[in-house]
């Protein structure tokens, strides 16, 4: 049975060390938890902010809307196609070594980023960023795996989903604040000091862990090529086609082509692979499999909401960054409780019990929101963040620890790694469907919206082609036209969004119910159940 420099079957309380065992501060879980939590706790805030800093970006760089696409979309691919690679050369050469490369890097691309002064600088930078986060997140959680006894490995998720909801709850406060008192630059520079704190208590603190028995192996580097190939097309096709159509062939073209060569890659992986990139034997733990499945769905849901919910707060309701931040805060404090109950009610219950009823809070949350309009009351609004809050903390740790919890300690790199690009191509498909189907049916009712509300059939009809701010909830409304005349507008714009949100929402909360679903029929193993070799 394969080694591990760590093992954590047995509690470290329980008997006395091995003499290769690390001993003193690098023999504490606790310790080591503390020390991945300030590199989860940077790259958190690095996502959010930056959604907050993109619009002063775009003037401050005269970056057009397609290069502010890019710093996001640069991140995204670079990250997908990379994070099951980080968690693998975790397994493989150590994961407290890749930990730090990655702390190292994504600081010094942050930087990079704020110094740049050109657009084409920041998507650059941002691409390197991904790629440093990709070494960076995997190995977070094969850190826990390793360190933890299976009895405690669910609460150390717990408290690891409850940082990343801290880090992403103030990312849109901590963001709006320097934006509009420092510069968009200070949002990058953030990390740097972050970075440092991470290093230095890393260094003191964390033990190596890696899989003994593969240093022997040569490095799947044919699978390293078709896996990162594979996602890259996929998630370029899913972040695209927003913007091309869902129909058009270069969406089809690429998501096809992507879908295709990871296809290639599972029979490479499950057939010629001496030592595999993705070890296929992992997805016959039904566990593992469907929390996999379920982290991608709980991410399209939380990331397609919030992004639609934002925009509802800032360009329909008239908030600030900062004040739509602070009115979201109930979903991100919901999250932050909801992490370690969700871990707690799992180490009791499993995840066939935590994982249907986080989904189904979820539900209960898109549904809710059915009832928004564009002059809803916060009373209206707050109910279904807390309960969207509730479910997505719930579901992060259970899920997260049906994946990496089922996976063998030699294996945590790399389980953490497919936990984290489910999480990334989820987010990315929940963005890019959900705000689709806005734009969609803000399309087919903005004209009979505009009459409705008073506008002039022939003036509707014109103001039809501006249907794409619509569906980010702007209102066309020239500064001549009569005031009579913009009320009208702004009315019909604005009821035409809901629309678009209303058959977002209604969408998002059946799958949430066809998750529970699949969650409750399809997982029977409780975490931690998996060897331990």
């Amino acid at each position: 049975m394969p080694s591990v420099d760590i093992h954590s079957s047995t509690p470290a309380a329980s008997v006395a060390a091995p003499p290769d065992q690390p001993r003193g501060l690098r023999a504490n879980p606790w310790l080591t938890l503390i020390a991945v939590a300030f590199g989860l706790f940077m790259v958190g805030l690095d996502g959010s902010v930056v959604s907050i800093a993109n619009p002063e970006i775009g003037r401050d760089l005269g970056a057009s809307t397609a290069d502010l696409q890019w710093v996001t979309n640069s991140y995204l691919l670079a990250l997908a196609a990379a994070l099951i690679l980080g968690g693998k050369l975790g397994d493989r050469f150590g994961r407290r070594t890749f930990y730090l490369v990655g702390v190292a890097g994504f600081a010094v691309a942050s930087v990079a980023i704020g110094l740049s002064g050109s657009i084409t600088g920041v998507i650059a930078f941002r691409a390197v960023q991904g790629f440093f986060g990709a070494l960076l997140m995997p190995n977070t959680l094969g850190l826990l795996r390793a360190v933890f006894p299976p009895r405690k490995f669910g609460m150390a998720v717990g408290i690891w989903a409850m940082v990343s909801s801290v880090s992403t709850a103030l990312g849109p406060i901590v963001g709006g604040l320097l934006v509009q008192h420092v510069d968009w630059e200070s949002v990058f520079f953030i990390n740097a000091p972050i970075a440092v704190a991470a290093l230095v208590f890393s260094a003191l603190v964390l033990p190596q862990s890696r899989n003994t028995a593969a240093r022997g192996e040569r490095f799947d580097l044919a699978g390293v090529v078709l896996l990162a190939a594979g996602l890259l097309a996929v998630v370029f096709g899913v972040v695209k086609g927003e913007t091309w159509g869902w129909t058009s062939g270069g969406t089809l073209g690429a998501i096809g082509a992507g879908v295709l060569v990871l296809v290639a890659f599972g029979l490479y992986e499950s057939r010629v692979a001496a030592a595999p990139l993705l070890p296929t034997r992992l997805f016959r733990n039904p566990a593992l499999t469907i929390g996999t499945v379920i982290t991608a769905l709980n991410f399209f849901v939380l990331l397609g909401v919030i992004f639609f919910v934002m925009l509802y707060l800032q360009n329909v309701r008239g908030f600030s960054p900062v004040e739509a931040g602070v009115r979201t805060l109930p979903l991100s404090l919901a999250s932050v409780v909801a992490s370690p109950l969700g871990a707690a009610l799992t180490e009791r219950f499993g995840p066939r019990f935590t994982m249907p009823l986080g989904m189904a809070l979820q539900a209960v949350a898109c549904f809710v929101m059915l009832g928004w309009a564009a002059d809803s009351s916060y009373a209206l609004m707050w109910p279904p963040f807390i309960a969207l809050g509730l479910g997505v903390g719930m579901v992060m740790s259970s899920s997260s620890d049906a994946i990496v919890g089922n996976a063998p300690v030699r294996d945590g790199g790399v389980a953490g790694g497919l936990q984290a690009t489910a999480l990334q191509v989820g987010g990315a498909l929940g963005t890019s469907v959900l705000v689709s189907l806005i734009g969609s049916r803000v399309g087919s009712t903005l004209t009979g919206e505009l009459t409705s509300a008073g506008v002039p059939a022939d003036a509707a009809a014109g103001l039809g082609e501006a249907k794409d701010a619509v569906a980010m909830g702007v209102a066309p409304v020239p500064d001549a036209l009569p005031a009579q005349l913009r009320t009208a507008v702004v009315e019909g714009s604005h009821q035409a969004f809901m629309n678009g949100v209303h058959t977002s929402v209604l969408v998002a909360g059946v799958l949430c119910v066809l998750g529970a679903l699949v969650a409750a029929v399809g997982v029977r193993r409780a975490p931690g159940a998996a060897a331990e070799g």
